[in-house]
Parts: C-alpha cells; sequence; structure tokens
C-alpha cells in the first residue's frame, strides 16, 4: 500500500507535521501553494474571510493524479474554523474515488479542528473518497520540538487505534 501526505501550511506549523508523518510512515509527500498572497495583518483577515466562506483560490499544484495511492492524508491549518481554500480547492480538483483518506488540522485554539475535520469529510466523501480517521493537533505557542513529539504521539495512537499496534 503506498501512502501520500498532502498538506498546506502557511505558518509552518502544519508543514512540520506533514513532514514528520512522511519521515515514520515513509510515505510520499506534497506540498500544496496558495498563489494568492496570504501574508500581513490585512491579508490574514481576508484569508480568514476565504475560508469561512470556502472560496476557492489558484493552488500549486492545481491537480494531483492519485492512481497510485490507496492512503492519503489530507492537511491543513484551521482558519475561522475552516480548512485553508489551497486544501478546499485541491480536494475539488481530484478524483478521490476509493481512496482511504486520514485527515489532519492544527489549530491555535483546543476545539476549533472538529468543524474544520467535519467539513473536509463531507467534500472528500462528496468527490468518492472515504474517510478512515483524522486528528488535530493545537500547535499555539509550541517550538517546532514540541510539534515533532506530538506528531509522533499521534502517529503511535493512530496505529494501535487502525491496526491493534502492527
Amino acid at each position: 500500500m503506498k501512502t501520500l501526505i498532502i498538506y498546506y501550511s502557511s505558518g509552518g506549523s502544519t508543514k512540520i507535521m506533514a513532514r514528520t508523518l512522511s519521515m515514520n510512515l515513509k510515505a510520499d509527500i506534497i506540498e500544496i501553494k496558495d498563489l494568492k498572497k496570504r501574508k500581513g495583518f490585512a491579508n490574514k483577515f481576508l484569508s480568514s474571510v476565504d475560508a469561512f466562506r470556502e472560496s476557492k483560490t489558484k493552488i500549486s499544484p492545481s491537480k494531483l493524479d492519485l492512481t497510485d495511492y490507496n492512503l492519503i492524508y489530507i492537511g491543513t491549518p484551521t482558519w475561522a474554523n475552516k480548512p485553508a481554500p489551497a486544501i478546499i480547492t485541491l480536494i475539488d480538483n481530484c478524483n478521490w474515488k476509493g481512496k482511504d483518506v486520514i485527515l489532519f488540522t492544527t489549530m491555535t485554539k483546543p476545539g476549533s479542528g472538529e468543524e474544520t475535520l467535519d467539513r473536509l469529510e463531507e467534500k472528500v466523501y462528496l468527490r468518492g473518497g472515504r474517510v478512515v480517521e483524522s486528528f488535530s493537533l493545537v500547535t499555539k505557542d509550541k517550538s517546532p520540538e514540541d510539534i515533532i513529539n506530538d506528531t509522533e504521539g499521534l502517529i503511535n495512537s493512530l496505529v494501535l487505534k487502525m491496526y491493534g499496534g502492527a
């Protein structure tokens, strides 16, 4: 079974999580780039509005061929309790039929990831995929090392839950 990690990261926490997952799971990894300017106070505010409205954005790559992958992780930061527009756009642009998907999100406040994960699950399901698991990580005020350690703990819990410790 071939595994792929797909993620979008704006502040770096989701990237750290994705890379940690990739290294520990020996999975391929693809970073999605949002081509819209998202830096700066005004742009961050507008980005939250885009997330809340589930606005589409231009991304790179714009579409992925998922044919070779059985299990796909999708990671996003949480903005306004929603997935980042880049990930919404990616899900809408790809064929998820027959794919098992694990969703993950980073957030700055506890509890804000549940709505994000629920919305992502709906989107993946509508595009033919099957979400088999999901998890969130609060990353506010955490060092990169803390994020790595927390992600490795989540991986261990996930393996035990999905495979009974195998």
